[in-house]
């Protein structure tokens, strides 16, 4: 087994609508059409990630390449939830995913949020591993996904 290296991340606040960030969730829907064979086709809006509703973010790594991705949007109940995570094929396994996962918890932490919660797939099992490493435990289905039976419902108090 290959023993996996952290190397630095630079993550920047930046619009869902960035260029950066389009190109890299243009990359994660391709990544779900191979899994699931559609896109993602919840309901995602730019304004969602503005201001105290939400954050999105691009992490860049040290040649300055954009790596990975991710947001949060708050929801009307109060908890945040966490969209559009990603990391590039190629940068996996360097520790990105989870010092993005670390940034939008602290980010969201800092704009007052006590719950994060997630939905992501059955097929997804290296992230369902990531976030039930990192504290997450199941909670009740919620959004445009909670009948599907290939969802996975997470949650975690922030403290």
């Amino acid at each position: 087994m290959t023993a996996r290296t952290t190397l630095p991340l630079d993550i920047r606040t930046v619009g869902y609508d960035h260029a950066d960030a389009a190109r890299l969730v243009a990359e994660v829907q391709a990544e779900y059409v191979r899994r699931y064979g559609s896109p993602d086709e919840g309901p995602t809006d730019v304004d969602e990630f503005h201001g105290s509703g939400g954050r999105f973010a691009v992490g860049y790594d040290a040649a300055g390449a954009p790596v990975a991705t991710g947001g949060w949007r708050l929801h009307d109940d109060g908890r945040v939830e966490i969209k559009r995570m990603y990391v590039r094929d190629a940068a996996r396994g360097r520790g990105y995913a989870r010092r993005m996962l670390a940034w939008l918890e602290q980010s969201a932490r800092e704009a007052g949020a006590v719950t994060i919660i997630l939905e992501t797939g059955r097929l997804q099992p290296e992230a369902i591993a990531l976030y039930r490493s990192s504290g997450y435990t199941d909670v009740e289905p919620f959004g445009y996904y909670a009948e599907d039976p290939l969802s996975v419902y997470l949650g975690k108090t922030l403290h």
